[in-house]
């Protein structure tokens, strides 16, 4: 894989990169973890090929921190603007997918539609 990025925890390598979608592989050596962060737009979902991991989640609405192990086929999806963090129990390779959301309620109006009979054009 090109472009192989070393992280303390272990190694990263983007795979794609389009539009709203990014995925990277990642080699987690057991004990290693990342930095406590968030994302401000994106979505972040792990998936885990073969391994195990601890996610964990600083909910906003509550003070407590979800925790949530992930193993073989496993995955959790992290919203934009919650602090999280992973930690491997064990080896593990794992799939970091981020993407962005569309919002259906993404349009401002500034008039309202109309037939032929009921106003002229603007």
């Amino acid at each position: 894989m090109a472009n192989i990025q070393g992280k303390v925890w272990g190694q990263t390598s983007p795979i794609f990169n389009r539009n709203n979608v990014e995925i990277h592989r990642l080699e987690i050596k057991k004990g290693g973890a990342c930095s406590k962060h968030y994302h401000v737009h994106k979505h972040n979902m792990f998936f885990v090929e073969r391994g195990k991991i601890e996610v964990c989640i600083w909910q906003k609405d509550y003070d407590l921190t979800d925790k949530t192990i992930l193993t073989d086929t496993q995955s959790s999806i992290i919203k934009p603007g919650l602090f999280h963090q992973f930690k491997a129990i064990e080896d593990s390779i794992v799939y970091e997918i981020y993407y962005t959301c569309l919002e259906s309620e993404d349009i401002i109006r500034e008039t309202v539609g109309y037939s032929d009979e009921d106003s002229s054009f603007i």
